[in-house]
């Protein structure tokens, strides 16, 4: 068994949406169909697939139908967590019913329990210390940090042995300076984080890789990937 994470697949295979990604580069250039390939050629079924947010581009979760029944399609059980652009975003009930391979995370944890492993995580947002952070950012950061705590200690509570935590922004400013998403993720003893939402060479460089205070951090967007998935245990 292995665990692999991803984030940002930006898809759009209903009719009623556009969205051509290559519009960005060739690194996007048939984005699905390169990341379909590796991904059927290296997961197996009793693997698990973090996805780390900006799954779809539908507005609504009748339009993102679509994307969620090509990602049922391929092996492996799939961990969704909200990314910014991530609108069709619903009810968690009635989003956790529609697949049996396909968990929705929010405010709590998953467990690998033949590995030992808890999976938890959330949106997230920009970090004190961005240019341009303001009051009403703040609101949503200390919201994210709240959702981030209940799925820590259902994680913790489960007694596994390792904790993986998956956000969609970077849990760092762009200055790579400690916030308090890093401060608890070290609290609550995770080992490894991921997160995406970083796009294009530049854009890389914002997000801080590597190890603070004991968890190792990495990002996993798309492009940055090039098409793979990145194996995490």
């Amino acid at each position: 068994m292995s665990i692999f994470a991803v984030g940002d697949l930006h898809l759009a295979f209903d009719s009623r949406i556009e969205k051509p990604m290559d519009i960005f580069g060739d690194k996007w250039k048939n984005h699905p169909q390169r990341l379909k390939k590796f991904w059927t050629e290296n997961v197996k079924e009793n693997d698990t697939v973090i996805i780390a947010g900006d799954i779809s581009w539908g507005l609504r979760l009748q339009e993102a139908m679509a994307d969620f029944e090509w990602i049922h399609g391929l092996p492996g059980k799939k961990i969704i967590t909200k990314g910014n652009h991530d609108l069709w975003w619903n009810s968690i009930n009635k989003m956790n019913s529609l697949f049996d391979d396909i968990t929705f995370l929010q405010n709590h944890c998953y467990v690998v329990e033949d590995m030992d492993v808890g999976i938890a995580g959330t949106r997230g947002w920009i970090c004190p210390g961005t240019e341009g952070f303001d009051a009403h950012d703040e609101k949503i950061f200390t919201r994210e940090l709240i959702r981030l705590e209940f799925s820590l200690k259902e994680a913790k509570s489960s007694g596994v042995g390792d904790i993986i935590a998956a956000l969609h922004y970077p849990p760092t400013n762009d200055k790579h300076q400690p916030s308090q998403f890093t401060e608890m993720l070290t609290d609550y003893g995770v080992k490894t984080c991921i997160y995406g939402h970083l796009h294009g060479k530049d854009s890389f460089k914002r997000g801080f890789q590597g190890v603070l205070d004991g968890v190792e951090y990495r990002l996993v967007s798309l492009d940055y990937l090039e098409c793979k998935l990145k194996i995490l245990r």
